[in-house]
């Protein structure tokens, strides 16, 4: 009992710290110094992992993509994707990472532009159980709790939630704000499983892996956009979109891609996500609604 009452201290902790984190690392980052830069360009990274994950990954990214620019490029997140989702719509950032069912929702309003995504890759997403945990097929969590990032985290959320939906199967979903948090959280027995995708969990640390057990995964879809704001004037637009194609082709370049688990980045239009708008998906038209 008092081993269980200790992990779900730590849980809540990390839980707790992460929101902070994301936080400061929001609010409280700094542009560089180097005067030549007039304005500071935002790089929002949607939240699948802990603030502190996204920061030591991206960060070397918007540093690197200062420098082939000469633009001033900082990374950002939010605490969570609900939040993420509300600046996406604001327009706070002026490039994003946003997840397919995402990008077809805030393609149309503020209007954000697809630069570059993954090639010859689908995105798929997957439910995790513990890796002694007796539950061998979907039908074996009817009735549980489960664990996902966020409502409209497009293939650890709306997909299997969709395929459970349409079995039958019948689910408490638990948000609990990033990938990360899902995958702790059934590794220390809080749920009996979660939802997450396979990049996010292969960037887990090997403690937390070992502990877990692929369950399910869905069909695939274009995986997520790197998009510029529709304001963003066109030689920069172009100009970021050069520096990120271009970083295959450098040593540097190769070993953050490779940080992040890109394999393949390459040119991207909107209609590249018709796939995803095949769906319609309704969770996020209210905002749009509001706007």
């Amino acid at each position: 009992m008092k081993i269980k009452y200790i992990a779900i201290f730590c849980w809540l902790f990390y839980m707790l710290s992460n929101t902070t984190l994301a936080t400061q690392i929001t609010q409280n980052k700094k542009p560089h110094s180097d005067n030549k830069f007039t304005k500071t360009y935002k790089l929002g990274v949607v939240p699948q992992q802990s603030a502190k994950v996204l920061a030591k990954l991206w960060t070397p990214i918007s540093q690197y993509l200062s420098t082939k620019t000469g633009l001033n490029i900082i990374f950002s997140t939010a605490k969570d994707i609900p939040t993420f989702e509300k600046r996406l719509l604001e327009g706070e950032y002026d490039i994003a990472y946003m997840n397919p069912y995402h990008f077809t929702v805030f393609n149309q309003i503020p209007g954000y532009q697809a630069i570059a995504k993954e090639q010859n890759k689908r995105i798929k997403g997957i439910i995790v159980v513990a890796k002694n945990s007796p539950v061998k097929q979907l039908s074996d969590v009817n009735g549980s709790q489960l664990a996902f990032p966020a409502p409209a985290a497009f293939a650890a959320s709306v997909l299997p939630r969709a395929k459970m939906r349409d079995l039958g199967i019948e689910l408490t979903p638990k948000y609990v704000s990033s990938h990360d948090s899902v995958y702790l959280g059934v590794a220390n027995g809080f749920f009996i499983a979660g939802g997450g995708i396979m990049r996010t969990f292969n960037n887990l640390e090997q403690s937390t892996r070992k502990k877990l057990k692929i369950l399910w995964t869905t069909p695939g879809y274009t995986p997520h956009a790197i998009a510029v704001h529709p304001k963003m004037n066109s030689e920069i637009a172009d100009k970021i979109q050069n520096a990120i194609l271009s970083m295959k082709d450098t040593s540097e370049g190769k070993k953050l891609l490779e940080s992040v688990k890109f394999k393949n980045l390459g040119p991207a239009i909107s209609n590249d996500w018709d796939d995803v708008r095949a769906l319609k998906i309704k969770l996020l038209e209210h905002m749009l609604k509001k706007s």
